[in-house]
């Protein structure tokens, strides 16, 4: 079921896990940058604004039932968990946050392109 009146489809889950993976990237890069060892984390920002890139483009796929949802979701999924990956290397509260909400998302990305 979608927001709109008429709009039917199984996506709304992963949909929403997109859209709060993508806001806690955002978040997470925003932070990330104001650490003092911003230098080493260089590819985990790169990944961060990637994975949300990702979910932002999976999210309107699957809201207006596109064609390729799958080959998008699967996509997603591979860009979260690698970005889980590397803000797991970072032990702050706001990159173990991430982390969880990326591996939350591909998992729904997974159930999707599957």
């Amino acid at each position: 079921m979608g927001l709109l009146p008429n709009t039917k489809y199984d996506y709304q889950t992963c949909i929403d896990q997109c859209n709060k993976c993508a806001q806690a990237c955002y978040e997470c890069f925003n932070t990330c940058l104001k650490e003092p060892d911003v230098h080493q984390r260089i590819n985990c920002l790169s990944l961060l604004i990637e994975c949300a890139k990702s979910c932002q483009m999976s999210a309107g796929t699957m809201a207006m039932d596109g064609k390729l949802i799958k080959d998008h979701c699967k996509m997603c999924a591979e860009l979260c968990n690698m970005c889980a990956q590397d803000c797991s290397l970072f032990k702050d509260d706001h990159c173990t946050e991430c982390a969880k909400i990326c591996r939350d998302c591909a998992k729904e990305c997974d159930k999707m392109a599957n």
